[in-house]
């Protein structure tokens, strides 16, 4: 069996061995009172240029594993699991924000001194980097972020179709549905936004589900989702940065995703945010770097050459 073929078996031990990993790659440190998982990680030089990666919902810092290694070979790499998801501490608490997960990267830019980064985000991630760039317009970001490229996600709310399983955990329900949602339902919904020829393997599924329940964090899911709630109130101070930004703006989007695909870029250009380079996936959906990692890739490396 191929080594690639051993990677994409679904086993009990594949899944294990791939998240230890992970895990193997970064360190525990005390962010804003939790311990937060995190990685600082570079290929021989620590005064690369740095990309601070951000991850979406439901997921984790995983989610950039595919082009983790050949990234790592130009940049410096700096990622975290946000509270609440992957390794991280996992409070089960309705207050969940934005502007606490934005808390957390600053955090750790200050921590380890980064003078300078670039931000690569998707999904949830999006609309922390949107905090994040919120705070450098106004002169108090921590470090100096040089540009900024968004993946797949819900920069604007009146595009962000939500699928009806978000919609009933928002809601009063949403402690109940939780309770009886497990990994069928999971693997219905989450690869329900991928593209039609780019779904998840079933080994995916499965370390992306086990990083989800990583200190019993399932039952965050209608805590988490709180953020939509989030997007709708702060809509004016998270669009402002991208009309007015001062560094350079990128998308790579997955045309084909149901939540926030070929619409979000046409609004994103009907209010007239800056926009240095776009790369749109015709067939790929909502996890594009998971998809199409080589396309993700290259067009973030295209992007970032310019800078």
């Amino acid at each position: 069996m191929s080594e690639k073929a051993d990677k994409n078996t679904a086993s009990e031990a594949n899944i294990s061995k791939t998240i230890e990993n992970w895990r193997s790659k970064g360190l525990y440190r005390q962010l804003c009172g939790h311990r937060i998982f995190t990685i600082d990680e570079w290929c021989g030089n620590e005064q690369k240029p740095t990309v601070v990666l951000i991850h979406g919902f439901p997921s984790s810092s995983w989610d950039w594993e595919a082009i983790w290694e050949p990234l790592q070979g130009r940049y410096r790499l700096v990622t975290l699991d946000m509270l609440g998801f992957g390794f991280s501490d996992k409070p089960n608490k309705r207050n969940y924000s934005i502007h606490g997960q934005a808390d957390l990267f600053e955090a750790l830019i200050r921590e380890l001194g980064l003078e300078q980064y670039h931000i690569l985000a998707h999904d949830y991630g999006d609309t922390v980097a949107q905090e994040l760039l919120a705070r450098q317009l106004e002169g108090s970001g921590a470090g100096k972020c040089l540009s900024a490229c968004f993946l797949n996600g819900g920069i604007f709310p009146e595009t962000h179709r939500a699928l009806l399983t978000q919609k009933l955990l928002l809601s009063p329900l949403g402690p109940l549905i939780n309770h009886f949602n497990g990994f069928a339902s999971f693997k219905k919904n989450f690869s329900s936004v991928f593209g039609p020829a780019s779904k998840p393997t079933e080994f995916e599924l499965q370390v992306f589900w086990q990083l989800i329940n990583e200190n019993n964090g399932k039952h965050l899911f209608h805590n988490l989702i709180t953020y939509i709630n989030d997007r709708k109130q702060h809509r004016e101070r998270w669009i402002k940065p991208l009309q007015e930004s001062s560094i350079p703006l990128a998308l790579i989007n997955g045309s084909a995703d149901p939540v926030s695909g070929a619409h979000m870029v046409a609004r994103y250009k009907e209010l007239n945010c800056r926009l240095d380079y776009l790369k749109e996936l015709p067939l790929i959906g909502h996890y594009p770097q998971v998809e199409d990692s080589e396309g993700v890739l290259d067009g973030h490396l295209e992007f970032l050459r310019f800078q």
